[in-house]
């Protein structure tokens, strides 16, 4: 069912070509709303900066159009809308004329969600859950049914010529972002203009209530992550309630994210619609609008929009939790924990807990990889204090002597190591290069043998002595 109450419609076009209602780029995509009006859109964008056409054919139903050559990113359109209640939505995409009654535009769509992010999606590792490029025998496509022709949304089959995918099926609180993008023949990057129209059960039984109208209070946007190398971030003041009613517009910023504005005055004047935000300028920036008439006389995002970029990962420290015991508990600790990372041990699969048991006495590496795909480092070394639960002293150059692993990393070490029967046959420290498994120039037997390990070590600041007891295996 449309939800268009034509008798108001016509206002809210006008306003809408106002300011610009289109965004080349999923992070900062145009909070919509289903209460009663429809939304007028152009596409003109170049799509999200790394959104790589040819990984996304790959990874999703966006290859599977009628058109092979199909140019996701020539002219592209991002919305994002909150659903408030449960229940079903859908939506129309109109294809609306440049001049006359010609239609040029062949838009097609994909939807992500629910609560996704957009660094994810640009980097191809999330495919969307509605999209449908099919070539286009009407002026409709969308979500739900085809309001020209009565085509009812199905699972997508290629050159079906159904412009229409299935229901979504929402819970409140979710958040979607929908592509919008003009498939145009002629190539020529200049905007048209499409009406997107909320449908589906939940907008039927609460149009004012079905998408989440507080969104759109959030007019810069949801938070963005994104990588050191990407384009710059350009927000827009243009989407927020003062509409054209602007004498002076402020952006502002707080770095630190604690609450105090570190520099209030980035840029101002009635002009100052855009702010462009670089690498690596983390922060919560928000923007102040004072309006013409004075009513109200400043509009503000008092939530502003938090930006936060990530880099190649780097290495805070490698904490050992358990020197010298059976499962040499290892964690891996990243200098920016706020990150989405995951780890990799001596070239094994990655996991995302940064704990690691069992990690062998030694030299060991790990890999640490932004899962956002910002960056993956080289294999980094570290070194487990530890020592072999056997040797083998045959003089074939392995295993012919049984030392600590790391010994030198520690404070004052002394190894001491007896026969089974408390009989001292080694002592052994930082300097020596191991038990060679004999006593007094004589071969000792295979068998177990213990030894006493005493050291200190730094724990935050304080040396603390330690003493370890424990038994190894000679092997002839």
């Amino acid at each position: 069912m449309r939800t268009l109450a034509c008798s108001i419609c016509l206002i809210f076009l006008f306003f809408s070509n106002i300011g610009a209602q289109n965004s080349p780029d999923c992070r900062t995509a145009i909070p919509v709303c289903a209460d009663i009006l429809p939304i007028l859109g152009t596409a003109d964008g170049g799509g999200i900066d790394d959104f790589d056409p040819d990984v996304v054919r790959q990874t999703g139903c966006l290859e599977k159009g009628s058109n092979i050559s199909a140019n996701i990113e020539n002219n592209t359109s991002w919305y994002v809308f909150r659903a408030g209640t449960d229940g079903q939505i859908g939506f129309d995409i109109e294809a609306l004329p440049v001049t006359g009654t010609t239609i040029t535009a062949e838009w097609d769509f994909a939807v992500y969600g629910p609560d996704v992010d957009c660094l994810g999606i640009g980097a191809g590792n999330i495919e969307p859950i509605r999209c449908n490029y099919e070539a286009n025998n009407t002026r409709f496509t969308g979500i739900g049914i085809n309001p020209e022709n009565g085509d009812v949304g199905a699972p997508f089959l290629k050159q079906s010529q159904n412009t229409y995918d299935e229901w979504l099926d929402v819970k409140a609180g979710e958040i979607y972002y929908i592509l919008i993008n003009n498939w145009n023949t002629n190539f020529d990057d200049e905007p048209e203009s499409f009406e997107l129209t909320f449908t589906g059960s939940s907008v039927d039984a609460d149009q004012n209530n079905a998408l989440d109208c507080t969104l759109r209070d959030e007019f810069l946007g949801l938070d963005i992550v994104a990588c050191e190398d990407d384009d710059p971030i350009v927000l827009s003041a243009r989407n927020s309630p003062a509409g054209p009613d602007i004498a002076n517009i402020t952006w502002l910023v707080d770095y630190e994210d604690d609450g105090v504005i570190d520099n209030p005055n980035l840029a101002s004047g009635p002009t100052e619609f855009e702010y462009t935000v670089t690498s690596p300028n983390s922060g919560r920036y928000f923007v102040e609008i004072t309006t013409a008439s004075g009513t109200p006389p400043t509009v503000i995002d008092d939530g502003g929009i938090s930006i936060t970029f990530f880099g190649t990962p780097v290495l805070q420290e490698v904490i050992v939790r358990d020197d010298l015991s059976d499962n040499n508990i290892v964690e891996i600790v990243v200098a920016n924990p706020d990150g989405s990372y995951e780890y990799a041990l001596n070239g094994g699969e990655f996991q995302d807990d940064s704990v690691f048991n069992n990690v062998p006495p030694g030299i060991n590496t790990v890999i640490i990889n932004d899962k956002n795909g910002c960056g993956t480092t080289e294999p980094i070394e570290f070194l487990v204090v530890g020592y072999p639960k056997f040797f083998t002293p045959n003089a074939d150059g392995i295993h012919d002597r049984w030392n600590v692993y790391g010994i030198s990393t520690l404070i004052d070490p002394v190894v001491f190591i007896f026969d089974r029967y408390g009989k001292l046959l080694k002592q052994i420290d930082e300097t020596t290069i191991g038990w060679d498994g004999t006593f007094n120039g004589r071969p000792m037997p295979s068998s177990d043998y213990w030894f006493r390990m005493d050291y200190s070590r730094d724990e935050d600041g304080i040396i603390v002595a330690r003493s370890i007891r424990t038994h190894f295996t000679l092997k002839r």
